[in-house]
């Protein structure tokens, strides 16, 4: 096996390394269209929405609805903790549970904003023209 690796010429070996990176590197929107899209169509079942993707697509509502939820649990923790920290009179293990639900809370809505980004980055990469829609976060 060696004798075969020491026999490649150099240029032979820079063309094939030259290959496989620009076949990496190339657009891959082009080759991920049509099999995300066979794959989806090829797992619905009759009854199921058609419309995954986009404005009113299943994806999106999912994810516009998860998005609503945690905002409105963050916003909630964000009022427990303010409460705690009112009530905790000034005893300092209170006063440092009290700030880290406040801390934590906003936390868990910043990486829900920065998955929910990443999502519709992820989807607009893939299948291009498609619009996800959502809010205006």
């Amino acid at each position: 096996m060696t004798k075969f690796i020491h026999k490649i010429s150099p240029k032979i070996l820079i063309t094939a390394i030259t290959t496989a990176v620009m076949a990496l590197i190339s657009p891959i929107t082009t080759y991920a269209v049509g099999p995300i899209e066979a794959g989806v169509q090829a797992a619905r079942t009759p009854g199921q929405p058609e419309n995954l993707f986009g404005i009113g697509g299943v994806f999106t509502t999912v994810s516009n609805t998860l998005l609503f939820v945690i905002g409105a649990l963050s916003v909630v923790m964000i009022i427990v903790g303010g409460i705690r920290y009112v009530i905790s009179g000034g005893k300092e293990a209170n006063v440092t549970k009290a700030k880290n639900t406040i801390l934590y809370a906003i936390i868990g809505l910043v990486v829900a904003l920065l998955a929910y980004a990443m999502i519709n980055f992820v989807l607009d990469t893939l299948i291009p023209g498609i619009n996800t829609g959502g809010t205006n976060v």
